[in-house]
């Protein structure tokens, strides 16, 4: 079995039945596995308080498997980091044939990507912050001569700020790539933008208000996200309407140009001349207390439990594959090799009537 994605077949739903029975993916075995709790429960209880048949399930603790088996109609995945949000579990969704929400399996992986995704941005014209791939000690000379100090060092498939180190120091980025490659082994250098750091939260092709961060520590982290409460967010975030209107148009290149859809996030850093520098996108942001696209959302009048309704609204783009439709090939393939089999028997019998004759 399997889905087919038809993005004109996303549509507004009127109650909640029409979903059908929901299961909420969250938890997992990656490195954000408590914000990913976090996440799901929250998410989970917007779902109910809106009366949709949702339920908690955790893949680290059950098979996949176990959701057709238990006639799931569709998956909302509040799963983040690799294994949740890298198009692994969008694949098997995709086997199994349960529609799901958010990015599928291409744009999921690439916009886990960090490195491809710059890549892609570039090609649309979407400016980026420069950075270098390293592969180890070798490269260690040629980051620092092209990006100068400081830089930052990135695992380029983590989220959450994870495994990422600010090199002030050319004797401490060797310290700063071991701890970005015990987490993976493509890790890249990146130059340190000292400007601010907007985000744009993008829901349905629609790219909600920017929000502008500010955080007392050295850059927006792990713990600045997720536990502080000194951390800043501004939403409107002060620029002009037509800065405001150019951010968005490079978060939406940015998101399209890595094949993501549903709903999501495209960061940025403003450099000194005021020019927005890609920094990710996120196919599966968080949806803490803290979290940026909730924020954005109020700001529209959207408020949590709306905003996790029309996230569940996009698993609509992709549905299972009409059978008829995957047989009728098979079916002409066979009937195909059974008319080329019986030319095949009648051109020989011929040929043997022949060779009798004479």
């Amino acid at each position: 079995m399997r889905l087919t994605y038809d993005p004109r077949a996303e549509r507004r739903v009127a109650a909640p039945g029409e979903f059908g029975r929901v299961a909420v993916l969250y938890g997992g075995d990656s490195s954000e596995r408590e914000i990913s709790l976090l996440s799901g429960n929250a998410v989970l209880e917007g779902l109910r308080r809106r009366g949709v048949d949702a339920h908690p399930f955790d893949p680290r603790d059950r098979p996949l498997d176990e959701l057709p088996l238990r006639r799931f109609a569709r998956v909302w995945i509040a799963l983040h980091g690799p294994g949740g949000e890298d198009g692994t579990l969008q694949g098997a969704l995709e086997y199994l044939g349960v529609p799901y929400t958010g990015s599928g399996v291409m744009g999921s992986a690439i916009g886990m990507d960090k490195v491809r995704t710059k890549r892609l941005a570039l090609s649309v014209g979407v400016a980026s912050a420069d950075f270098v791939v390293l592969r180890g000690e070798e490269d260690f000379e040629h980051a620092l001569e092209r990006l100068k100090l400081p830089l930052i060092v990135k695992p380029a498939t983590q989220g959450s700020s994870v495994g990422m180190s600010k090199v002030e120091r050319a004797a401490d980025l060797p310290a700063a790539y071991a701890v970005a490659a015990k987490l993976e082994t493509l890790v890249f250098a990146e130059a340190w933008i000292p400007g601010p750091e907007y985000t744009v939260s993008i829901l349905k092709d629609q790219a909600l208000p920017s929000i502008r961060i500010e955080t007392p520590r050295v850059f927006y982290d792990y713990e600045a996200k997720y536990f502080r409460d000194d951390t800043r967010y501004f939403c409107p975030s002060g620029l002009s309407a037509s800065a405001e209107a150019h951010l968005a148009s490079l978060a939406l290149a940015a998101f399209e140009a890595a094949g993501a859809s549903g709903w999501g996030r495209s960061d940025f850093m403003m450099d000194a001349a005021g020019r927005p520098l890609l920094l990710e996108i996120n196919t599966i942001p968080g949806m803490t207390s803290h979290s940026l696209v909730p924020m954005a959302a109020r700001a529209i009048g959207v408020d949590f439990d709306e905003l996790v309704w029309r996230v569940l609204e996009t698993s609509f783009t992709r549905r299972p594959a009409d059978p008829a439709r995957a047989k009728a090939p098979a079916k002409a393939k066979a009937s195909a090799t059974r008319k080329a089999a019986a030319k095949r028997k009648a051109a020989a019998k011929r040929r043997a009537g022949s060779r009798g004759k004479a």
